[in-house]
């Protein structure tokens, strides 16, 4: 997909689907090759979306990057929709891995009376039928890395696939070899768990980052999926989303979500816009005014001028910036990306040495490539690459069992250095369920308080249907009213007794509240209040205790932001719009802070995606739930500071783990050169390392305090 023309700088924004890339490694290969060609001013990976954006001048067209990309190694095709949902990166592996599982597990039983003595006849029927099982399961399960280790070296190149590949196919044909001559070692076991182990952690890796791409499926998923347009001979037509054009009038309906941004050409309503500001209670828009895709039109039918559809809404603006705040990548994955460079070159140096090197002292053909393989097997960065996964899910498990659900486990190494935390109001910081002042409705007398809940029961908004469970739950009973109709921005007016009743917004209070009119008589103010999280005081003071500042970001308005700001003791900006929320983490990120955004809105969809770790009450939109890194399911806040402890004992957890892992490899690599090492010894050691690492991060099991 390529973008419009950026007049300032002459150059265009193309997006390419990669859908070969896997690792840090690609990203790099990706990224370094693309900036190498003439006019490329930038190439951006997103491993989450299997896609990389290409800044480029006005000469360069889509073939000619896609030609450079083959040149790499990785085959892509432009995205014609930006924004289209994606394929799960999961599904294609996890057929693969359930294959090598299985027939490892098979092989080791055979295995195992060889290793007891079984000699002879029984040996080589065991060798066979080790074959049999496991020739075509290494051929099925290791396709994954064979194709991709071909793709890039018939292109004269090199991936973390190639020595990978190189190891499992000679030790296979070593292994039938072995079998052939009768002779008493095969390590068919040996490549079928080491497939296993880097299955495994490929489809971990891969868990992870479709759950970083959900956001942006959960946010298109809110957009309507097309609107009744009025044409030219007064005929109403439907039309999808994407056929929806600027000029167009469409007609939306109460109940329904707007399709595309627009002027109100006909009629008024009102809009319940939470998910895009934030703002608690509804707004009242009428002719000439504004309204965008993905509100949501709660009281009549308007007409409405399309001013902007399909991708260039503020409903899909939003998606884009959710996208390109996903593309950030972590310290880890750095460290990671830098060592893909080496692993590949050291690694065949180390086995082309070791088989020169034992060619040259004497030893056949075979002894050298047995070593060559082994060392090929030992180097195998299984362990290397369990570290982080491991102790995500460990801690994960961990803080699903206290009610916080990690959705993106690459945000727990984020969430460990925050220094400063966000807090959206409405639904974050308060519960999001308004309240009726108790005192103002004991003051109502019988008649009045019947009066009330039969005027709120009529009306849809948050306040009304908080006021008439109020009442209901107190013992009140509805009258019987006529004449009842609900006014858009006004609010619900019928008639008792001959005389005019309603339940309105008040003409003078700015807060929530909602005022109470029976004919003459003076009006009753009834106000509303959202009530704190619980333990919030002590959820903000462990913040602090643990270097955290924390504040308030919000898109309501200012009153009810100041009102909870006094509360809380914490510093606060009202009215804040999601790109606003979004540039205010940015600055943070600028000025060397790590970010925690705590929000519950689709208007808090980019700033969550922004941050370098993001939470999200339960209770949260759809776009809010699916763009948070971690989701909190009870109702007080101080999951929060549990998650960002569990996450910096996660990351002492990791750090040790890449410690183990980098003494696995001083001590083992060395005895494979020197030939001290069969591959089955080799692969057992291997998948020791692992072992080791794993038992390492279940002591995060206990992590949550």
């Amino acid at each position: 997909m390529t973008a419009p023309l950026d007049s300032e700088t002459l150059t265009r924004r193309t997006v390419l689907t990669v859908p070969g890339m896997h690792c840090a490694g690609c990203i790099g290969k990706v990224e370094r090759g693309l900036a190498e060609v003439p006019g490329i001013t930038q190439a951006r990976v997103n491993l989450s979306a299997r896609s990389v954006t290409v800044t480029h001048t006005l000469e360069i067209e889509e073939p000619r990057l896609i030609e450079a990309l083959a040149r790499i190694g990785f085959e892509a095709q432009p995205r014609r929709d930006e924004l289209a949902p994606r394929t799960s990166a999961v599904r294609p592996l996890l057929a693969p891995l359930a294959v090598a599982f299985f027939a490892a597990m098979n092989v080791m039983t055979l295995s195992v009376s060889i290793w007891s003595g079984a000699d002879g006849i029984t040996r080589a029927l065991f060798h066979w039928l080790s074959a049999l099982i496991g020739v075509p399961a290494i051929a099925y399960a290791g396709m994954p890395f064979f194709r991709s280790a071909w793709g890039v070296l018939k292109r004269g190149r090199t991936n973390m696939d190639v020595p990978i590949s190189i190891g499992v196919v000679i030790a296979t044909c070593l292994s039938l070899y072995e079998t052939a001559v009768h002779g008493r070692h095969a390590w068919f076991d040996g490549a079928l768990m080491l497939l296993t182990f880097l299955l495994a952690g490929r489809v971990l890796d891969a868990m992870m980052r479709d759950r970083a791409r959900a956001g942006v499926d959960a946010l298109l998923r809110q957009a309507a999926p097309g609107a009744m347009v009025i044409e030219a001979d007064g005929a109403l037509r439907w039309h999808t989303a994407q056929d929806l054009a600027p000029g167009m009038l469409m007609r939306a309906a109460a109940g329904e979500r707007l399709a595309a941004d627009g002027e109100i050409v006909g009629g008024g309503s009102r809009f319940d816009q939470s998910l895009l500001t934030g703002e608690s209670v509804p707004v009242s828009r009428t002719t000439g005014e504004l309204v965008l895709a993905g509100t949501l039109n709660l009281d009549a039918p308007v007409d409405v001028r399309v001013s902007r559809a399909g991708q260039d809404t503020s409903l899909a603006e939003i998606a884009r910036l959710m996208e390109s705040a996903g593309q950030s990548r972590s310290r880890y994955v750095r460290i990671a990306d830098r060592a893909a460079r080496l692993y590949a070159p050291v690694v065949h140096t180390l086995a082309a040495v070791a088989v020169l090197g034992w060619l040259l002292a004497g030893a056949g053909l075979y002894k050298a490539l047995v070593v060559g393989v082994t060392v090929l097997i030992i180097t195998c960065p299984c362990a290397l690459g369990l570290a982080v996964p491991v102790a995500q899910v460990v801690v994960s498990s961990a803080l699903m069992r206290a009610g916080v659900m990690v959705k993106d486990g690459s945000a727990l190494e984020r969430l460990a250095g925050v220094d400063r935390a966000l807090l959206d109001k409405t639904g974050t910081l308060t519960l999001g369920r308004p309240t009726a002042d108790p005192a103002a409705l004991t003051s109502l007398t019988a008649e009045e308080a019947a009066i009330c809940l039969a005027l709120a029961s009529h009306s849809r908004h948050p306040l009304s249907r908080s006021l008439s469970s109020a009442l209901a739950a107190a013992g009140h009973c509805a009258i019987e009213l006529t004449d009842v109709a609900e006014v858009a921005g006004t609010g619900v007016c019928a008639r008792w007794n001959g005389q005019p009743v309603a339940l309105r917004r008040p003409e003078q209070s700015s807060g929530m509240a909602s005022a109470l009119v029976i004919g003459e008589r003076p009006a009753r103010l009834i106000s509303f209040s959202d009530r704190l999280r619980p333990d919030t005081a002590e959820a903000l003071a462990r913040l602090r205790r643990m270097g955290i500042a924390p504040s308030i970001i919000s898109g309501d308005n200012a009153e009810a932001v100041v009102q909870i700001a006094n509360e809380t003791g914490l510093p606060a900006t009202a009215q804040a719009a999601p790109a606003e929320k979004q540039e205010a983490i940015a600055g943070l990120q600028e000025q060397g802070h790590t970010v925690l955004m705590v929000g519950d809105g689709l208007n808090d969809g980019p700033a969550l995606a922004t941050a370098n770790a993001s939470m999200a009450p339960g209770s949260a939109s759809d776009v809010g739930l699916q763009a948070a890194d971690l989701v909190f399911i009870s109702d007080s806040l101080l999951a929060v500071p549990r998650a960002v402890s569990a996450a910096r004992a996660s990351m002492k957890i990791v750090r040790q783990n890449f410690g183990l892992s980098i003494a696995y490899n001083v001590l083992a690599v060395p005895l494979a050169l020197a030939g001290m090492l069969t591959p089955l010894i080799a692969a057992a050691a291997m998948s020791a390392s692992s072992l080791v690492v794993i038992a390492n991060s279940l002591r995060l099991a206990r992590a949550v305090k």
